[in-house]
């Protein structure tokens, strides 16, 4: 079983940046695959970026135009979320998920899911 907590939210400006953590526990995430995904107040949760077991491949949603970028750092379990150029938009509980495939598979179907940190993003 895995555990994760993600941490670095709140609030800012908009431009402003953040960077978000997600701590995994429970065992080593290194042979998974990770992934940030988000839920605004009203709207369905959506894909946000992920990144294979090793870091070599990374995806990003297009809405987010290159402004965010996932990481990770298997010594120390854990995936971050580099955020720039923040949008009111971009206001959500974002949360960090683990699909125990190598690779990202596309889909909001992953094995293990944080509960959240939210941003809040003032114009």
């Amino acid at each position: 079983q895995v555990q994760l907590v993600e941490s670095g939210g709140g609030l800012v400006q908009a431009g402003g940046s953040l960077r978000l953590s997600c701590a995994a526990s429970g065992r080593t995430i290194s042979g998974y695959a990770m992934g940030w995904f988000r839920q605004a107040p009203g709207k369905e949760r959506e894909f946000v970026a992920a990144i294979s077991w090793s870091g070599s491949s990374t995806y990003n949603a297009d809405s987010l135009q290159g402004r965010f970028t996932i990481s990770r750092d298997n010594a120390k379990n854990t995936v971050y979320l580099q955020m720039n150029s923040l949008k009111p938009e971009d206001t959500a509980v974002y949360y960090c998920a683990a699909d125990r495939n190598r690779y990202y598979r596309g889909s909001l179907v992953m094995d293990y899911w944080g509960k959240g940190t939210l941003v809040t993003v003032s114009s």
